[in-house]
């Protein structure tokens, strides 16, 4: 799956999205003119971030930890369960004051080079994680490994915040919606072909014997101390700090206000105490943004986890985990361009209960997946092809399984956020973008928490993950409660 499908946490803007001032005599900074290439910088900075969704979270580097140094896929699962639960838990107490108040003290940048370094040394640190350190033999041990997981989540959604609240100085109003796009696109890009370089030249040679390929991993990569899974972290790392260079220089930042720090994060909390203020009496919308924040706790899950049960469930190492990867990310933009189609000719409200409903049923079935299991029932069969990856029955069945899940995660995400401007009123999207934004971060702890509890008592990954039918569930009930979201004629 792809990154744009990822947990949305962004800057908080009531000085350009309502008429909100808290302390009546200091107005929000005025908005920067865009200047050339500032918006292609900024959509940039998003592709420099995305791959580390995509190689270290869901596909290529927490698979390895888990399988090859925790050497327990339910262990791991639960480690990395209870990293992005305390994660989630810090996001939820301090993102939306800290963006607000950012937002009553002008400038971004500074915030976001010293949040990029930091996450830039905390990926490059991830090198350091050979077989074997899990028991001592060198390297980060797993406490350390876990901080790191949580303290990148809390980043992440920092980052997320920070970046997105540059999107209208770098485009303006009227290039914002274009720059989205191309920013969500980039990413996709950037993931995939930095997927098939790791494919190409660390997975393939020395497991197939093709005249392209070379003889042996390049770099003198050694697989049997992980260094092809390991390598990831560099190259995401690189990759993170070269390509986030242009929107420091093309960028224009928001001018700096009067406001000290102490009045910054009183008028802060003054944005978000009328936010809450400004939704009272709109019953309707508050149901849709409830059933969202359960059903996105359930994608979101979703993302962190699958690749993991992939790796677990199947067996599957880096080869199989990047094909994968590669694979399901091209299923995802399927899904994206499917969901606006599907919006527009059932609506968003029909859209999202189709999406959700068919994502519980496939999810259910993948999770009765194993190398000798095909949706619950035992398999006992031969390979149907000699091939490098994906020779038997079910891993065909569970890849075909993903690319469904990844379409339906990627739709479900696109019609939520075209939902609440069909239930919305018009004159309030601000007001409701803002909790919206609240909803997303005041629960992404939920799943992991969940799962963790879940993972511990059940004992195996399938069991751990069943919360996730749940949170899905819950939030396609809640649906049917909300008015609106038809098909615009």
């Amino acid at each position: 799956m792809i990154a744009a499908t990822g947990p949305q946490v962004t800057g908080f803007q009531p000085g350009k999205d309502q008429a909100i001032t808290p302390i009546a005599a200091v107005a929000p900074a005025a908005l920067p003119a865009p200047r050339r290439w500032a918006a292609e910088a900024w959509a940039l900075a998003q592709a420099a971030r995305d791959p580390f969704v995509i190689l270290i979270t869901i596909y290529i580097f927490t698979p390895y930890y888990v399988t090859r140094v925790i050497g327990d896929p339910v262990a791991g699962q639960t480690l990395v369960a209870g990293a992005n639960k305390w994660g989630g838990w810090i996001v939820m107490l301090t993102a939306p004051l800290l963006g607000a108040t950012i937002d009553r003290l002008g400038p971004r940048k500074p915030w976001l080079a010293a949040l990029l370094s930091l996450m830039v040394a905390m990926t490059v640190a991830l090198w350091f994680t050979p077989p074997g350190s899990a028991t001592g033999g060198g390297g980060l041990s797993p406490a350390i490994v876990a901080t790191i997981f949580a303290a990148m989540g809390v980043a992440f959604a920092y980052h997320e915040m920070l970046h997105n609240a540059l999107l209208v100085p770098a485009a303006g109003i009227a290039g914002a919606a274009r720059a989205s796009g191309l920013a969500l696109a980039g990413g996709n890009a950037m993931s995939v072909l930095m997927l098939i370089g790791v494919l190409v030249a660390f997975a393939l040679p020395g497991k197939v014997d093709w005249s392209w390929l070379p003889p042996a991993p390049l770099l003198g990569l050694d697989p049997a101390l992980g260094e092809p899974d390991r390598i990831t972290t560099l190259l995401v790392a690189g990759v993170m700090a070269l390509f986030s260079i242009p929107l420091f220089l093309k960028v224009p930042d928001m001018a700096r206000t009067a406001l000290s720090l102490p009045q910054a994060v009183r008028a802060g909390a003054g944005d978000l105490a009328a936010l809450v203020r400004g939704a009272r009496g709109h019953r309707n919308v508050l149901t849709y943004l409830l059933a969202r924040m359960i059903f996105t706790d359930g994608l979101t899950a979703i993302l962190v986890f699958s690749g993991l049960f992939a790796a677990g469930a199947m067996g599957w190492a880096t080869l199989e985990m990047l094909a994968y990867g590669i694979v399901l990310s091209i299923a995802a933009v399927a899904g994206g361009l499917l969901a606006g189609r599907l919006d527009d000719v059932v609506g968003p409200k029909t859209s999202l209960k189709l999406e959700l409903g068919l994502l519980i049923i496939i999810e259910g079935l993948a999770l009765g997946m194993a190398k000798d299991r095909i949706m619950y029932q035992p398999w006992h069969g031969e390979p149907l092809w000699n091939g490098p990856m994906f020779t038997t029955l079910p891993e065909l069945v569970f890849l075909g399984l993903g690319c469904l899940i990844a379409i339906t995660v990627t739709a479900a995400y696109a019609s939520s956020r075209t939902m609440l401007t069909r239930v919305a009123p018009p004159d309030q999207l601000g007001v409701f973008f803002g909790l919206y934004v609240l909803s997303g971060a005041a629960t992404m702890w939920l799943g992991p928490l969940l799962i963790e509890a879940a993972t511990r008592m059940g004992g195996t990954q399938a069991i751990g993950l069943t919360p996730i039918l749940g949170m899905l569930g819950v939030g396609w009930l809640l649906l049917f409660a909300v008015r609106g979201g038809g098909p615009v004629r």
